[in-house]
């Protein structure tokens, strides 16, 4: 740190993102990744723009949020794209969070949330998970300021009803309830229809996932035109050129082609289903998920030594040192193949 660094952000902890070690091949089960490439669609999309890259992007991305307002049953003014849901959950916790209005959320959830509050000088309040790591609504009936949901749930993986965030926004009318489903596509039900019931109520989803857009970067966000006005305020003010032409062409091809993101979602689950029934075979405590991951225990191992012992033999999952998940590792679910290698490696760890 240099002597230059503002004394506001000296005792700020960054983000630490899932690791991307280039020492060897490893089946990458860690960052939560679509194994599959973006569609065909996609590609020719993004082939039929390149051309234009000397010229500044669409500052408004209209085309594309028009796309996205269709697909979502809702008006372009009622959508705010952006740099990944990232950008947009900043956005969100830049528009709506102040002295007070603190951020709420979890005590185990994404661990950006912290983070973006801390960076912003903003309180952050936790909501401790029940037992089983679920999220209890009632819990935040006393809470007030910008509620933040991770539904489904990081790393967990569970998942609340629509009629859990319908209590939640209905109990909240003075606080904006931020819905972050970023792996709403694999099992979960989107909650997008309640933006129409509650204006304080803003769903953030992304390309990310399910649409096999990680590396271009694209997230969306719907609810009320007036709380999306507010949040294109904090955008044109910090950075209104935020997504740029190829990755607002992979967008428009990504929503074209339904059938290949349908099918590639069908694939995680089944993949899912079948990595969970097996390790449970084996011993493992496997969380309830609707995610394309699913959070997984031993009792004779522990997540720490799992993941290093994995490591090892190239298979790379995600660890969090922090309490009450240290026994647990996240395991994010590829091909059927790729669940396979885990599987086989996890057997020769618990064999020894």
């Amino acid at each position: 740190m240099s002597r230059y660094m503002s004394k506001n952000l000296e005792a700020m902890t960054p983000y630490t993102p899932g690791e991307q070690p280039r020492d060897q091949q490893y089946v990458k089960l860690n960052t939560n990744e679509s194994p599959f490439p973006p569609s065909a669609k996609a590609m020719e999309y993004m082939q039929e723009h390149m051309r234009a890259l000397n010229l500044y992007p669409d500052p408004t991305a209209e085309e594309l949020r028009r796309a996205v307002a269709m697909h979502c049953q809702a008006l372009k003014e009622e959508v705010i794209m952006g740099n990944g849901s990232d950008e947009l959950l900043y956005f969100a916790f830049r528009a709506f969070g102040d002295a007070d209005h603190p951020i709420v959320s979890a005590d185990i959830t994404y661990g950006c949330y912290p983070v973006f509050a801390a960076a912003l000088g903003l309180k952050y309040e936790t909501v401790p998970l029940d037992e089983e790591f679920g999220i209890r609504v009632e819990d935040y009936d006393d809470k007030h300021g910008v509620i933040v949901i991770a539904n489904p749930n990081a790393p967990t993986g569970r998942c609340l009803t629509m009629a859990k965030i319908d209590r939640l926004a209905g109990a909240h009318p003075d606080d904006v309830i931020i819905v972050d489903e970023a792996y709403i596509d694999f099992g979960g039900q989107s909650v997008l229809p309640l933006t129409k019931k509650y204006d304080n109520l803003l769903v953030v989803q992304t390309f990310s996932k399910s649409r096999s857009m990680a590396g271009a970067r694209l997230g969306f966000a719907v609810g009320d035109k007036r709380l999306i006005a507010d949040m294109e305020t904090v955008r044109n003010s910090f950075n209104p050129y935020n997504i740029n032409s190829m990755t607002m062409s992979l967008g428009l091809g990504a929503l074209a082609d339904r059938n290949y993101f349908l099918a590639n979602c069908r694939t995680i689950i089944k993949n899912r289903d079948y990595t969970v029934t097996e390790l449970m075979k084996l011993g493992f405590k496997v969380l309830d998920s609707k995610a394309n991951f699913i959070f997984a225990s031993h009792p004779s191992i522990g997540g720490k030594e799992l993941y290093l012992s994995l490591k090892e033999r190239g298979v790379l999952v995600r660890y969090f040192d922090k309490d009450r998940i240290r026994e647990y590792v996240r395991i994010s679910i590829g091909k059927k193949e790729q669940m396979d290698v885990l599987l086989e490696k996890v057997q020769e760890i618990l064999a020894k």
